[in-house]
């Protein structure tokens, strides 16, 4: 049987239109969830939007909307399009306003409340609506301009309110010993490092039980058992990587997908390495496979953020700079797992240095000379040894970085060949190889060689570069759906012995900043 490997991006959350963060983290899933597609693995990946909330209902109030029209037209005209545009490959949406998880937040909580996890109880706290999130000391830094003076939310830089409400109360205070001993066990659990240690520490410092239930607004799902109350919005959010699935309806198909390994913002990590476990094990639930915390988008030294004014819509950079090209900027040029600056000026440097100079110049002028020297045939010869076996390197490391969700340094190892070929044809020149009849049999090989590497590229870079991917593959002779191919044989590939054209792939650009 295929392995299992079912991943999800966080929900995110529809007050406003998507940025670049978002895309961030919508491209790096899909890239994992398209290279374990390649590998043969059973798999699933999951995105959707969070739509209940304070927040959302005060933004559609400001909007002069209902909360359920405000969701339902930022879904339609701005999340959904964001997947389209870059070319998400995601197997199911999933909406918080969806019957089938409401259905299955009500199924949870009811287990919850039998089992003895959940109480009645006063609570008084210090409260984000920009986060959903109450706050501890900690959380909070001092305010400047307008707010100075004040104490403010460290991601949002607004004012926290103090809410006192009598809530229903999940007991998240009794898993703390079991969370460390899960940390400890699994210590792949939680990822990168720096926010495995960040977790464990904040529960090594005692957790206090969760409010899971508010009754002074109406917008979310009601309390089962007590409809004057709705489901704080993070408890019922972090459902819906089961409701998705088949939880408590489809027992069959839940057991098919669960568990999953949750690709999040290094900001909500706490919520799915502390909570979200916590709440698995109170209902007997298998634990996710893994929580990935990658690193900010950062511009100009701040987190991409709407209401910094440092949001970055995709559209303003695929206009110019096309779709594969976003999506191998943004999974090479940032460590994954390590927060990130965003420039046009390095976007631009990388997409003529990687791209236009390297992958692009390289395939047109092998294809052209193959065409040229052997009338479009590939040499059917053997592939030189050094080529044959820094490209078997190549496509063992970039499998290998995958299984550490170290994206980044999946593409370096496919660059590494087009760095290698570049330097290759340098070496050999094949246009001085031509001009003797003495050397027409190293001047196939070194065809034959530069056609090999350029495929296995191709079939490396397709989970990144969908569409740029096929048609370097088809350039080469490549059979069928690049997508298709058997990614850890990318070293093996065989086609149909012809090159055919080459489209432009990463044409020159003049001006990168798109005009203000």
């Amino acid at each position: 049987m295929p392995e299992r490997f079912t991943v999800t991006t966080p929900i995110y959350y529809v007050n406003d239109v998507p940025h670049i963060g978002h895309a961030y983290n919508e491209v790096a899933t899909d890239v994992l969830a398209r290279w374990h597609r390649q590998r043969g693995d059973d798999t699933w990946m999951l995105t959707g939007t969070d739509e209940h909330g304070q927040k959302i209902m005060r933004t559609a109030a400001a909007n002069g909307v209902s909360p359920q029209e405000w969701t339902d037209r930022l879904v339609e005209t701005a999340w959904i399009p964001q997947l389209e545009l870059l070319n998400i490959a995601n197997d199911d949406f999933i909406r918080t306003t969806d019957e089938r998880h409401k259905a299955g937040v009500r199924i949870f909580l009811e287990r919850l409340k039998e089992a003895g996890y959940i109480y009645h109880g006063e609570f008084e706290g210090q409260y984000c609506v920009g986060c959903e999130e109450y706050k501890t000391p900690n959380d909070l830094v001092p305010g400047t301009g307008e707010f100075e003076g004040q104490l403010v939310c460290a991601i949002h830089s607004r004012p926290i309110e103090t809410v006192r409400e009598a809530n229903y109360f999940f007991k998240l205070s009794e898993f703390g010993d079991r969370l460390l001993a899960l940390y400890d066990e699994r210590p792949d659990y939680v990822q990168p490092e720096h926010v495995r240690n960040e977790v464990r520490q904040f529960v090594k410092q005692g957790l206090n039980d969760l409010s899971i239930s508010r009754n002074t607004f109406d917008w979310g799902i009601k309390v089962p058992w007590d409809e004057t109350h709705v489901v704080y919005v993070w408890f019922e959010a972090l459902l819906n990587y089961i409701t998705a699935n088949g939880y408590g309806v489809d027992e069959e198909r839940f057991a098919r997908r669960w568990p999953a390994t949750h690709i999040v913002g290094k900001d909500i990590a706490r919520f799915h390495a502390v909570i979200w476990p916590a709440m698995q094990m109170a209902a007997g639930l298998e634990i996710s496979e893994h929580v990935f915390g990658h690193g900010w988008l950062l511009v100009g030294g701040e987190k991409m953020s709407k209401s910094k004014a440092t949001g970055i819509e995709p559209r303003q950079i695929t206009e110019v700079f096309g779709v594969d090209a976003f999506r191998y900027y943004f999974m090479s040029a940032i460590a994954f797992g390590s927060d990130g600056s965003f420039s046009w000026e390095d976007l631009d440097a990388r997409y003529h240095s990687e791209l236009a100079n390297g992958l692009g110049n390289l395939a047109s002028r092998v294809i052209a000379m193959v065409h040229k020297y052997c009338d479009g045939v590939v040499p059917a010869v053997a592939i030189d040894d050094d080529i044959q076996t820094i490209v078997a390197d190549a496509v063992r490391r970039a499998d290998e970085a995958i299984d550490r969700f170290a994206i980044d340094e999946s593409v370096d190892a496919a660059m590494a060949i087009v760095e290698r070929l570049n330097g290759y044809i340098t070496e050999q020149a094949p246009w001085v190889l031509a001009k003797d009849d003495a050397q027409r049999d190293r001047l196939a090989a070194v065809l034959a060689s530069n056609v090999h590497g350029i495929g296995a590229v191709a079939v490396l870079l397709a989970p990144v570069m969908p569409e740029s991917a096929q048609k370097l593959w088809a350039a080469v002779g490549g059979e069928g759906d690049v997508l298709a191919q058997p990614i850890r044989e990318a070293h093996r590939w065989e086609g149909t012995g012809r090159v055919t054209t080459v489209p432009p792939l990463f044409p020159r650009i003049e001006q990168a900043q798109p005009a203000a």
